[in-house]
């Protein structure tokens, strides 16, 4: 599907969806209580309906009272043998498979898309530590994972991506032992506070010190709650680069008090000199002033996309840090960045040597035809682009956006034009 953005001045209120990485956490987490919880809103979201799907693969019920309130009745029976398919979720594919590892039996995990690309070395070097045995296909998935797992003491490589040690956190209760984990270069620390906050809203209890050492103590249970998912920063990120470029719109649906690492765009945006405004109906950036801008998204690579929009037209160079985390998404999103924003007449250079991408921003920039990867934050920013373009600009695979944002378009579309 190919999407066509002309280069309009736009006014509206966007209506921020829920933040799936809460989700998520919070739908993994109410299947594994004994009881009933109430998560509201849910999204429809790709990834937010493949966890769904997941559960209930393992025996919890849903039951929706609302388009996005739902009911979710625990898994009062852990099956011995499953199959999962988490199609394109990285994240639901991370949490899962630690949770099936803390259950006896044979499971197996799969994927589809991007996701069959994904390495899963990490399972094979860390899980035979906790008595899992773990088969992969060369590395990659379908995983096949068998055993009784037990509590371990053990070093972990947190460079690649925090998920894994959530997954990790959110099994290692239900075992009958202490385990006492160790991370060394812990990327994206504000996810595992996300992963942390939601443990202790179902009554489980982490100790860690600086995000280094942790100690999960087992036999823990956890407690079905009533659960409030918050909106989406990710998602808000590309709404609020438009109002900073000049677009008059304001996102609403978003915590201040959020512990969403993509939160952190008001800090970039206060870096290039923009104001934050806080306004009745939610929040709009005042860009008029901005300038280059220096920003470390190391802990907040899913803001890559949004800023590297921004960062096109501010004129003169920035530099986002992080490269080395976007390796292993949906695209590699420095490369596809990189390609897509040529074709728009902006220079992007990837330094590996200093792990920054560094943006040499203009005036304007040109309309092309330009494609998503296959990517949901890819098609979006490009999106966010073409408003401010010298001429339209078509997105060739446009459904992307599904991943995360179904109706990103739609509200693409309810925007008014001046």
């Amino acid at each position: 599907m190919n999407k066509r953005v002309s280069p309009h001045m736009r006014r509206g209120v966007i209506q921020i969806p829920s933040s799936k990485s809460d989700s998520q956490r919070a739908i993994l987490a109410a299947a594994l209580c004994s009881g009933t919880s109430e998560l509201h809103p849910i999204g429809n979201s790709a990834d937010e309906m493949a966890m769904l799907n997941a559960i209930q693969q393992l025996g919890a019920q849903v039951h929706w009272k609302s388009d996005t309130k739902a009911l979710i009745q625990g898994i009062t029976r852990f099956p011995t043998s499953t199959h999962v398919n988490l199609h394109e979720s990285g994240l639901g594919l991370r949490l899962i498979t630690s949770v099936c590892a803390a259950h006896p039996g044979k499971h197996r995990i799969d994927g589809a898309g991007s996701l069959t690309q994904r390495s899963m070395h990490f399972f094979e070097e860390t899980l035979p530590a906790f008595g899992v045995r773990v088969q992969s296909n060369g590395g990659f998935i379908p995983l096949e994972i068998e055993g009784n797992m037990h509590g371990a003491e053990l070093a972990l490589d947190g460079s690649l991506s925090s998920q894994y040690l959530s997954g990790l956190l959110m099994a290692l209760p239900l075992l009958q032992t202490e385990s006492r984990l160790t991370v060394h270069e812990l990327k994206s620390i504000p996810y595992v506070q996300m992963t942390l906050n939601t443990l202790a809203q179902f009554g489980i209890s982490i100790q860690h010190h600086q995000f280094e050492q942790f100690v999960v103590a087992g036999n823990q249970r956890y407690i079905a709650t009533n659960y409030l998912i918050e909106g989406d920063w990710s998602a808000a990120s590309f709404w609020l680069v438009a109002a900073a470029l000049g677009q008059s719109i304001v996102v609403e649906g978003l915590s201040l008090q959020s512990l969403q690492a993509d939160k952190s765009i008001l800090t970039a945006f206060e870096k290039a000199n923009c104001a934050v405004l806080y306004t009745e109906n939610g929040i709009s950036i005042d860009g008029r002033n901005r300038i280059p801008f220096q920003f470390d998204a190391t802990h907040c690579p899913d803001l890559f996309p949004a800023l590297v929009t921004f960062a096109a037209l501010c004129e003169g160079r920035s530099d986002i840090q992080g490269l080395k985390r976007l390796k292993h998404k949906e695209s590699d999103r420095g490369e596809a960045l990189q390609t897509e924003f040529e074709k728009l007449g902006v220079q992007l250079v990837l330094d590996e040597t200093t792990d920054t991408i560094h943006v040499y921003g203009k005036k304007t920039i040109e309309g092309a035809t330009v494609g998503s990867h296959n990517d949901h934050r890819i098609a979006m920013c490009l999106a966010i682009a073409g408003m401010f373009a010298d001429a339209a600009v078509e997105i060739e695979g446009a459904e992307a956006v599904a991943k995360s944002y179904p109706r990103f378009w739609d509200d693409l579309q309810s925007l008014q034009t001046i």
